[in-house]
């Protein structure tokens, strides 16, 4: 057996090796963790502080440089992007369509060709195609109207925008596209007998500041010669 003078010394000798173990841990630590610090790149940069974390704010609230008043002069269309037509603009191309194609169904047995044509041809671009559009009724049509001293009245309205575009290419202005609803009340002898409603397709685009009609198609035949006559 070992003798407790033997124990005293084994038990020393462990406690100072891991005395020793315990020393070596530590520098090595500390070693290592002054690598890390060294390490760091030297461009670190240095987090905001609340001021700056204030202004930056700031600066996203307001959009930038223009901020608020850049919201406030887009008119309140989306992302402050300008619409192609403003609203204004666009009445008065609806105006120039109801009115033209109203015009065009409205005259009497006693109208002249020229003199009925003028105004009309003035909401127009006034190029080959309208002028040939912008007539009166002719031959066999002109004659009956005449014998029975016919007189017609149109209504239309605009019932929905079909295509707003800008020839940003050929530079030849903003195009504004439009369902048409067409009514045409027409008389003998001052006795209605017919009543019409057909749908065009009405395009306008802007000349010299105003908008005029540039062409037109039929879209749908509606209620074409449906008569009512009256006191039925």
């Amino acid at each position: 057996m070992d003798s407790p003078a033997e124990n005293k010394r084994s038990a020393a000798l462990a406690l100072a090796v891991l005395g020793v173990l315990l020393i070596g841990s530590l520098l090595v630590f500390t070693f290592l963790n002054g690598d890390d610090d060294a390490t760091e790149p030297s461009d670190a940069k240095p987090s905001a502080t609340p001021a700056q974390d204030k202004a930056a704010g700031t600066a996203a609230a307001g959009g930038g440089s223009g901020g608020a008043g850049q919201q406030t002069n887009a008119g309140g269309s989306a992302d402050g992007v300008p619409p192609m037509v403003p609203p204004a603009e666009l009445a008065e191309a609806h105006r120039a369509m109801a009115a033209y194609m109203a015009g065009l169904s409205t005259y009497t047995y006693a109208d002249q060709s020229a003199a009925w044509a003028k105004p009309l041809l003035e909401l127009t671009v006034g190029d080959q195609q309208m002028k040939a559009h912008t007539v009166l009724p002719t031959g066999k049509d002109w004659a009956t109207c005449q014998a029975n001293r016919c007189s017609s009245v149109g209504k239309a309205t605009v019932v929905r925008d079909g295509m707003i575009a800008q020839d940003l290419v050929n530079g030849s202005g903003t195009l504004v596209s439009s369902v048409v609803s067409l009514t045409t009340n027409r008389s003998e002898n001052g006795k209605q007998t017919q009543t019409e409603t057909n749908s065009w397709l009405v395009s306008t685009r802007k000349e010299a500041g105003a908008w005029k009609v540039s062409a037109f198609n039929l879209q749908g035949l509606g209620n074409v010669g449906a008569s009512e006559q009256a006191g039925e």
